[in-house]
């Protein structure tokens, strides 16, 4: 009977001097539950990570050996395609993408799927709260996954090369990449917020789908929108509605980065148009639709029982 009257003298007081109970944080927990089930969130991008690492390794190794030490230096006026920094950024980058995608696809339907559904509704956490904590996961936490992934990607680059020149007797005064990393780093950050905030309703329309399909929710958020370009391609000889899409997903480029590469130029945070971009229509007004897909989302799922 005393350890109740122990715990109660240790805990913290208030200015009133009653004892303080530590308040749940269910948008916390739910967000590190998804963290949790979900780890192809941070080890996709971190396998990618590994198999670019190990090709660059090995070009590194074959280049020294068929052209010589200089092969590893990095002339300023290099096509960005032609360098591997730039490769490995946009293979993570793609890996990120798809992860959210099949990640939002799956987030409301395999909770369905399995059963755990009853297990969470159970716990003090609304349904509201749930849907955003998943919606966090291809807005904040994936950009930031990806982000890590690619900085740690390129400083391994780095010391790979520099490991090469000096097992091959170089000077590691020759690594000299065209465009700086640090600059490459804040423009690709900054690029990641952007990708993510632009296909806000991406990933909305994906959860409601998640959350409204029996099965296959990959046909549910695909099959309508294919309808709809169809149906208007025949019926008015028209194509509005693919061009929307399309500038739903590639929009972000030109408002933006305007229309250009982080990688193309010297100094990547000179293309950078923030103030462009939080200025464009086209962003809030997606925000607005992926905030009444989250609603609807998070109103289905209130209804929907397990498969």
């Amino acid at each position: 009977m005393s350890l109740p009257t122990n715990t109660a003298r240790n805990a913290p007081l208030d200015p009133a001097g009653s004892v303080s109970v530590a308040r749940p944080r269910p948008f916390y927990w739910s967000v590190r539950r998804e963290l949790w089930e979900n780890r192809s969130i941070y080890l996709a991008p971190l396998a990618v990570a590994v198999v670019v690492l190990l090709g660059f390794l090995i070009n590194a190794s074959h280049l020294v050996r068929t052209h010589g030490l200089l092969a590893l230096h990095i002339p300023n006026d290099s096509s960005p395609i032609e360098q591997p920094y730039a490769i490995a950024a946009v293979l993570i980058i793609l890996c990120g993408l798809l992860v959210g995608v099949f990640y939002c696809l799956d987030a409301l339907h395999g909770e369905r799927r399995d059963r755990s559904i009853l297990f969470w509704r159970s716990l003090p956490v609304g349904d509201v709260t749930a849907v955003l904590s998943k919606a966090s996961i291809p807005l904040v936490v994936l950009p930031l996954v990806i982000f890590g992934a690619i900085v740690v990607t390129h400083l391994t680059m780095l010391l790979l090369n520099l490991a090469v020149l000096l097992v091959n007797g170089g000077n590691a005064a020759m690594l000299q990449p065209g465009t700086p990393l640090l600059e490459l780093w804040l423009a690709l950050l900054y690029a990641l917020f952007a990708i993510a905030l632009w296909c806000a309703p991406v990933y909305g329309w994906l959860l409601l789908a998640s959350a409204w399909a029996r099965r296959a929710a990959l046909l549910w958020a695909s099959l309508p929108l294919i309808a709809v370009c169809i149906l208007e391609k025949i019926a008015f000889r028209t194509s509005y509605f693919a061009g929307f899409l399309r500038y739903r997903f590639w929009g972000w480029f030109a408002e933006a980065l305007g229309s250009q590469r982080p990688c193309c130029i010297p100094h990547p945070l000179a293309i950078v148009l923030p103030g462009r971009f939080l200025s464009a229509p086209g962003l809030w007004t997606g925000l607005a639709i992926a905030a009444v897909l989250l609603a609807g989302a998070a109103r289905v799922r209130r209804y929907r029982g397990p498969i």
